[in-house]
């Protein structure tokens, strides 16, 4: 039965409850993912009833052009943003990478769950097993259809070759496994262990070696703004230490305005109190680039002041139960950093690589 917006069930007993319709794309990664969080809500709610409603994404359809082509920001997010609106779901969930740093008007990121490892994987063909990427032979061709992971490794490894590979996890490994085009492909090492392939990992890339993508690894639940009821029921799902770090790396994009057609990579880390932000952007061949760290002190325990406002989002993302004045610090790490990559010319470097990349 439906009442409004919502929507309810009565079980056997004449009990109503509210069926919380949770939106997700349809690959198989995507499904784990969002019956991952499904599972900490229903134990955390267990009067609760949970609709999985799965749906296709223009990144999902157009599956033969680079995404940094494309040139839509929110490739894996429209049409799930389209039903949030319309009521068809209440939350959705997605890969925090996924979603840009700005977003529409009357949505929100009520929870930003514990990070998975945030760093790239090298997954070899069969045939170079126990090889690394620095001993594959001279030309040998690594799929990636990111930016990003292309202009670092060339600048690592310039005896490869880089092309791009598009497809869900499923269809990527698939073209690397039954043909010879690719040696390896680099893969975000949270969706191969989340879909339990860690035995494909030959390697986990080092930020040394490449720095992952804003919000990699990380887990977010979009709502609508306005409904304080399911932001209140989400947001015991943050993990604080992860919204910190994302918060600061999607600041230092939105500030850079970077997104997926231009490769800037971040690495974040928390130890004794500071958060630690590392941000780079590159030349789509990895021969300029900028890299610079700064750090914040984020105090733990009654130190800190417990004011929050509740009302208040940064960079997309509603926290209510994290102390404002450490979000404010993240955010303005963020912005700090960018603002000193922009001193040094990261501006130049970042719209050669725009125009560069829309005339390939």
């Amino acid at each position: 039965m439906e009442e409004g917006p919502y929507k309810f069930v009565r079980d056997g007993t004449g009990r109503v409850s509210r069926v919380i319709r949770i939106g997700t794309r349809k690959s198989q990664l995507a499904r784990i993912q969002t019956d991952s969080v499904a599972a900490k809500l229903q134990e955390l709610y267990p009067d609760v009833c949970l609709e999985i409603v799965a749906m296709s994404t223009i990144g999902d359809k157009i599956l033969d052009t680079a995404l940094s082509k494309i040139g839509e920001k929110s490739l894996f997010t429209k049409e799930l943003e389209n039903a949030l609106e319309r009521n068809e779901v209440d939350l959705v969930v997605h890969s925090l990478k996924d979603l840009p740093t700005s977003l529409p008007a009357g949505f929100t990121i009520g929870a930003v769950l514990r990070r998975e490892n945030p760093h790239d994987a090298v997954v070899l063909h069969p045939k170079n097993a126990g090889k690394t990427l620095a001993s594959l032979p001279k030309n040998s061709v690594v799929g990636t259809s990111s930016l990003r992971r292309a202009a670092q490794l060339k600048r690592r490894f310039p005896h490869l070759e880089f092309k791009d590979i598009r497809g869900n996890l499923n269809t990527r490994l698939k073209k690397l496994d039954d043909k010879e085009d690719f040696a390896a492909i680099i893969l975000a090492a949270a969706g191969l262990k989340r879909m339990g392939w860690e035995d494909r990992i030959s390697a986990v890339l080092q930020p040394e070696d490449c720095m992952y993508a804003v919000g990699q690894g990380a887990l977010a639940v979009e709502v609508r703004a306005k409904d304080t009821d399911i932001l209140e029921m989400v947001s015991v799902l943050h993990d604080p230490d992860t919204v910190l770090r994302c918060i600061a790396e999607r600041a230092f994009l939105k500030r850079l305005e970077g997104g997926c057609s231009v490769p800037v990579a971040v690495h974040t880390y928390i130890k004794d109190s500071q958060l630690y932000l590392t941000g780079a952007v590159y030349s789509l061949d990895g021969s300029e680039s900028l890299k610079e760290t700064m750090q914040t002190s984020i105090c733990s325990g009654g130190s800190c002041s417990e004011e929050v406002d509740e009302r208040l989002q940064r960079v997309g993302v509603t926290a209510t139960k994290i102390p404002a004045d450490l979000q404010d610090g993240a955010e303005r790490l963020g912005v700090d950093l960018a603002d000193l990559l922009l001193t040094k010319g990261a501006k130049e470097i970042l719209t050669v690589a725009r125009q560069l990349n829309d005339a390939r």
